[in-house]
C-alpha cells in the first residue's frame, strides 16, 4: 500500500509541465517537496495501520474458548448477565478455597475485581455474596473436572412452575411442587439476574494461562501486603440489549418495526420446530375424522445451562429422545405394525425447558385445526421423561391422579399401565407405580391435560425428586450417565462400541415399542419387537460426544454439513431449525423410512413425480455413505413421513406478551462478546502517561505553528506579490 500511495501522491503534487520562469521553477519545486513530505507522512500512516493489529496482540491475549451466560426474559422481569456497553474490567484474583474471597471482597486494595472461580465452589451462596459487592466486576468460571461430586444444578427445584396442569383451580394440593420437589439439588441461580458478565472458560490451557498471569503479577506479598504494579487485568464484554421484562422489548421492537427503515431489534422469542412422525401415514393437509383413535409417544428435546449454547442435556433430554428414536425403529420393523387398528404418533417437543414451549404450541394447533390431529384424536398419550439413570432397571409409572378421579380416564389408564407391566416381562426393565398419591413430574404431558382429560403415563428412572443430581447444567454430559469408552479407541471404533449405556437404553426402547404395539391394538408377535443397541450407541455418540461421524454424515443433504460437530448441544435458541432439530429429523427419516427409486431432480421436486404422493411423504436427498475407499459419496433418496410443527410459543403469535398461560421466553440481542487478558498500570503511570502525552500534542502544535510562519525563509517561498493598479 505504502509503494503504490508514495509516486501517486508526488505526481498529484508536482508540477506537471516544464516550468517557464525562474519564479515558477522555484515555486514548483517548493511545492514538489511539500508533496514528497505528504507522500511520507501517507506511507508512515499506512504501515502504521498495517501493524496496528501485531500492537493490539502484544497488548491483549484473547480467550477464545468462553461461554457467556445471557440474558433471558419473561413476561415479568429479566434474568442472567450482561455487562458495560463497552465491556467491564477488573483485576484479576483466583479463588480456588472460599476464604479465597475475602481479599476481593473486603481486603484487595485495587478493586474492582475479576473473580477466576474454581467450578467447585461456582454456588448460590458465592454467587449471592459477589452480586452485592461493588467491589466485583465479573466473573470468570472455570469447569470443575471431573463434576462436582455433590452434584450441580442451576435450574429450579420447581421447573416450569406454573405451566403445567395444576393450579389453584386443578389439583390445587399439587400446585407449585407442593410435596413433590422434583429437582431437589436446584439453586435457581440460572433465574437470577446479575448486573456483571460471568463467563466459563472452556479451555483448560486459556484458564492455566490466565492463572500464571495472576501468579507472576497479582498475588499477594507477604503478610498480605499488596502486590506491585503491573497487575494482570481480565475485561469481560456482554453488553445486552434488551432489558426489563419481554412486555417491554418486544414492543420498542414492535415500535422500531413499524417507524424504521432499519429497525433495531432488541430480543427475540426463543423458538424451533417440533419433529414428528407417524407409524401409518397422516395427510399433513388433512384432518382425522374424530372417531380415529391415535396414541401419541412424545419426549422432549431440548435442554438448557446457566451459560448460552451449553446445554448437553444428557439425562434431561438425550437419553429419552434416544429411546424414543429406537422405538420407533423397531416399531416401524414390526411385522403387522401398517395394518394396525390404532396409528401412533411420535412427537419431538423443543423448548419444553422453558414453560413447555413445543406442547403448548402443539395443543394449540390442534385446538386451532392447524395440525391434522385434534385433541379429541388422542387415545392415549406415553411420554418418555428422565430413564437413562435407572436404578435396577426399573422405571416409575407417573399418571395424574386428578384427572383419573373419572371413573372412564382411570379405566383406560389402567389399560394403559397394564400393557406396559406386560411388555416388561420379556424386556429386560421393570415398571412399578410410585404407591403414593402424588402429581406428574415437569412433563409435556401437563399442557395436554389443560387442555382436556386424556389418559397417559410418564416414564422415568425417578420415583419422587430426579435421580440427575446436574439437571440443567454444563455437567449433564456423556459422562455423567456412565457412557465411557476403552482406552485407545478411535472415534469411528466409538461410535460402533455398544456400551452399557446404550444397552439399557435400548432395553427402555424395546419396552417402549412393544407397549405402543399392544397400545395400537396388537396382539401378538410382540416378543419379536426389539431395539437395536447398536443403532441405540451410535445416537448416543452422535448427539452427545460428535455428530460429525460417518453414520451422521451419510444421514443429511449435502448443504447440512455445518450442522456436524464435536459436543453437540441442545439449547432452543432463536434462530430455526436448530442443529439438534435437523439432525434428529434426519435420523428419524431414516430410522422410520425408506430409500426412494428417484434421481436428485424428481426426489427435490416429488409434487412432479407421479405417485409420490407428497402430501403423505417427505423425501430428502441425502449424502449416502462412502464408496468403498474413496472420498466420494453414493447419494440417494429418502421418502418417510417426518414432518416439522412450529415450536414458538402461542403468546406470540397472539401478541399476548403478558401472559401468564404461555410462556413468554425471550432472549436478547447483543453486538459483541469479548473476553480478554492484559497487564494494567498503576494509576500514577497512567495519569503520567496522559500528562506526556498532552505535553507532546501541545509541542507539536507550537511547532506546527512556528514552522508555518516562517515557511517562507525555510523553504524559500516567495512573499505573494502585491496588488497591482491599472
Amino acid at each position: 500500500m505504502a509503494e503504490v500511495e508514495v509516486p501517486r501522491a508526488a505526481m498529484a503534487a508536482g508540477p506537471g509541465r516544464d516550468p517557464p520562469g525562474m519564479a515558477r521553477d522555484s515555486t514548483g519545486t517548493a511545492r514538489n517537496s511539500m508533496g514528497m513530505l505528504r507522500a511520507l507522512l501517507v506511507a508512515a500512516l499506512a504501515a502504521g495501520s498495517c501493524h496496528g493489529n501485531s500492537v493490539h496482540r502484544k497488548i491483549y491475549i484473547a480467550l477464545n474458548h468462553t461461554a457467556p451466560c445471557v440474558r433471558l426474559l419473561n413476561a415479568t422481569h429479566q434474568i442472567g448477565c450482561q455487562s458495560s456497553l463497552s465491556g467491564d474490567t477488573g483485576v484479576i484474583h483466583v479463588v480456588e478455597q472460599e476464604q479465597d474471597l475475602e481479599w476481593a471482597l473486603s481486603k484487595g486494595p485495587h478493586p474492582p475485581y475479576m473473580v477466576l472461580l474454581d467450578g467447585n465452589l461456582f454456588s448460590r451462596d458465592i454467587l449471592m455474596q459477589l452480586k452485592g459487592s461493588s467491589r466485583i466486576s465479573g466473573l470468570a468460571v472455570a469447569a470443575a473436572s471431573p463434576a462436582p461430586s455433590q452434584g450441580f444444578s442451576p435450574g429450579l427445584k420447581c421447573p416450569n412452575d406454573g405451566f403445567g396442569v395444576y393450579s389453584d383451580t386443578y389439583g390445587p394440593q399439587f400446585a407449585h411442587c407442593n410435596g413433590s420437589q422434583w429437582n431437589p439439588g436446584g439453586s435457581g441461580v440460572s433465574y437470577e439476574d446479575f448486573p456483571f458478565p460471568i463467563f466459563l472458560l472452556q479451555d483448560a490451557n486459556e484458564t492455566q494461562l490466565i492463572k500464571e498471569c495472576y501468579q507472576a503479577h497479582n498475588v499477594p506479598g507477604p503478610g498480605g501486603s499488596a502486590p506491585q504494579f503491573p497487575l494482570c487485568a481480565m475485561q469481560l464484554q456482554s453488553h445486552m440489549h434488551a432489558a426489563a421484562s419481554t412486555v417491554t422489548c418486544m414492543r420498542r421492537s414492535s415500535l422500531q418495526s413499524a417507524f424504521s427503515i432499519n429497525p433495531e431489534i432488541v430480543c427475540d422469542p426463543l423458538l424451533d420446530f417440533n419433529v414428528w412422525s407417524s407409524l401409518q401415514p397422516i395427510n399433513a393437509s388433512g384432518r382425522l375424522q374424530p372417531e380415529q383413535r391415535v396414541v401419541l409417544a412424545a419426549t422432549r428435546v431440548d435442554s438448557h445451562s446457566f451459560f448460552w449454547n451449553v446445554a448437553p442435556g444428557a439425562e434431561a433430554a438425550v437419553g429419552s429422545f434416544v429411546a424414543l428414536l429406537a422405538a420407533a425403529q423397531a416399531l416401524h420393523g414390526a411385522p403387522g405394525a401398517q395394518s394396525l387398528p390404532r396409528n401412533v404418533l411420535f412427537v419431538f417437543f423443543q423448548g419444553e425447558s422453558f414453560d413447555y414451549i413445543g406442547s403448548s404450541r402443539l395443543v394449540f394447533d390442534m385446538e386451532q385445526e392447524k395440525f391434522p390431529l385434534r385433541l379429541e384424536n388422542i387415545g392415549a398419550f406415553l411420554e418418555l421423561g428422565q430413564v437413562s439413570l435407572m436404578n435396577n432397571s426399573e422405571l416409575w409409572m407417573h399418571t395424574d391422579p386428578v384427572s383419573r378421579r373419572n371413573q372412564s380416564v382411570d379405566d383406560q389408564v389402567k389399560w394403559l399401565l397394564s400393557a406396559l407391566q406386560n411388555s416388561s416381562s420379556s424386556s429386560g426393565v421393570s415398571v412399578q407405580e410410585p404407591g403414593v398419591s402424588q402429581p406428574l413430574p415437569p412433563s409435556s404431558f401437563q399442557r395436554f391435560l389443560r387442555s382436556r382429560s386424556i389418559p397417559g403415563a410418564v416414564l422415568s428412572d425417578h420415583r419422587a425428586g430426579f435421580r440427575n443430581r446436574y439437571f440443567q447444567s454444563i455437567y449433564d454430559t456423556a459422562e455423567s450417565i456412565g457412557l465411557r469408552y476403552p482406552e485407545g479407541m478411535s472415534p469411528e471404533e466409538q461410535l460402533e462400541h455398544v456400551t452399557d449405556t446404550a444397552k439399557a437404553l435400548a432395553r427402555v426402547g424395546t419396552l417402549v415399542a412393544r407397549a405402543l404395539f399392544s397400545l395400537a391394538g396388537g396382539q401378538n408377535g410382540t416378543e419379536n419387537i426389539r431395539a437395536d443397541e447398536k443403532t441405540v450407541a451410535q445416537l448416543l455418540f452422535g448427539f452427545l460426544l460428535n455428530s460429525n461421524n460417518s453414520w451422521f454424515q451419510s444421514l443429511i443433504k449435502p448443504d447440512q454439513k455445518g450442522i456436524l460437530g464435536p459436543f453437540p448441544q441442545h439449547y432452543v435458541a432463536v434462530s430455526s431449525p436448530t442443529n439438534t432439530t435437523q439432525l434428529l429429523q434426519a435420523v428419524l427419516g431414516n430410522l422410520t423410512g425408506i430409500s426412494a427409486n428417484l434421481s436428485r431432480e424428481q426426489c427435490q421436486n416429488p409434487g412432479k413425480t407421479p405417485g409420490t404422493m407428497p402430501e403423505l411423504y417427505e423425501y430428502w436427498w441425502v449424502q449416502g455413505p462412502l464408496d468403498g475407499n474413496s472420498s466420494s459419496r453414493v447419494p440417494g433418496c429418502v421418502r418417510s413421513g417426518v414432518r416439522l410443527s412450529p415450536a414458538l410459543s402461542p403468546a406470540f403469535e397472539l401478541r399476548r406478551w403478558d401472559s401468564r398461560e404461555f410462556s413468554t421466553w425471550t432472549e436478547s440481542r447483543w453486538k459483541d462478546i469479548r473476553a480478554r487478558i492484559f497487564l494494567v498500570a498503576s494509576r500514577e503511570l497512567e495519569l503520567l502517561t496522559l500528562a506526556l502525552g498532552v505535553l507532546v500534542l501541545l509541542l507539536s502544535l507550537l511547532g506546527t505553528f512556528l514552522i508555518n510562519s516562517k515557511a517562507s525563509l525555510l523553504f524559500g517561498i516567495p512573499a505573494p506579490p502585491g496588488s497591482s493598479g491599472y
